[in-house]
């Protein structure tokens, strides 16, 4: 028999219950993908825990709630692009922000933040044992991502102010981008086998995979905008930047529980900084050597 409550707090908790519900639902999807027994065991313990905090939220409402489909269909997605570290850290997130007027509803369920608390602190325990390959390369993946940054805002300022052209500056990006990128692999491959690292050929591929995808974003804006719109070309490389940056710093500071600010400027202080003296020196070796194309 479910305990009475108000319709307002009623309506608060069938929210708390979809949200158990498609989180269970979710987890038991990503644990029967795990080839690694304890992952697996982890993740199922996770959807457990989530079923039992819809059973105790269904005391109060007395109705079943059913998963949020689209929910399970966007987070299947994320989690097989990103990860199902990031998507569980992501959700859980999520519902912390989700979880609104609950000063409101302990008026009428006490025990509703200690359920709460013991849920949350049962959860980090769990997600502090799972253990996602991928993120065992995330220092490979921030090597190549950052030095793409640093070294192609650098290079690509200083070629648009240069050469003034679009497609002069994307076949030099292109040459120098493709170098470059079997060059840092190359190198962090070496580093890797140096150390000791018996996974060096795959921390060499995150990597390559990271510079490489980051050098063609950037050069996106110099492959399809007209010859003569190079500084458009150029702004617009620089904000697909930070936002790649962005996204990165977000990313790793759920996956990883970092913080997030202090990662984001950090990088587009570099990176900007980079590109403002390459311009400049782009600038200045156009006028003083007196090379023009």
């Amino acid at each position: 028999m479910s305990k009475s409550v108000s319709p307002v707090i009623l309506n608060h908790l069938i929210q708390f219950q979809r949200d158990e519900i498609t989180g269970s639902v979710l987890y038991h999807i990503i644990a029967a993908k795990q080839k690694d027994e304890e992952n697996r065991y982890v993740l199922v313990k996770i959807a457990n825990a989530e079923r039992s905090h819809y059973e105790k939220w269904k005391d109060y409402t007395g109705k079943d709630a059913k998963p949020r489909v689209f929910k399970i269909f966007l987070f299947r997605i994320i989690s097989f692009l990103l990860g199902y570290t990031f998507t569980i850290k992501y959700m859980y997130q999520a519902e912390k922000i989700g979880i609104q007027g609950l000063n409101a509803i302990e008026k009428e369920v006490p025990e509703a933040r200690a359920i709460l608390a013991d849920e949350r602190e049962h959860e980090n325990r769990l997600m502090e044992l799972l253990d996602e390959e991928r993120l065992h390369y995330v220092g490979a993946m921030v090597f190549g991502l950052n030095d793409a940054l640093v070294e192609l805002t650098g290079t690509l300022a200083g070629l648009t102010f240069a050469l003034e052209s679009t497609h002069l500056v994307a076949l030099s990006g292109i040459i120098i981008g493709i170098s470059a990128t079997l060059s840092t692999a190359a190198s962090n491959y070496l580093v890797a086998k140096f150390t000791m690292n018996k996974k060096a050929l795959i921390s060499c591929v995150y990597t390559g995979a990271a510079y490489f995808i980051t050098m063609a974003l950037m050069l996106i804006p110099y492959l399809l905008l007209p010859n003569s719109m190079y500084i458009t070309a150029c702004a617009v490389m620089l904000s697909i930047a930070i936002l790649i940056i962005l996204l990165f710093s977000y990313y790793i500071s759920v996956a990883q529980s970092l913080p997030f600010l202090k990662r984001f400027g950090e990088m587009v202080l570099v990176s900007l900084g980079v590109a403002f003296i390459s311009f400049i020196i782009g600038l200045a070796a156009k006028k003083f050597i007196g090379i023009d194309v």
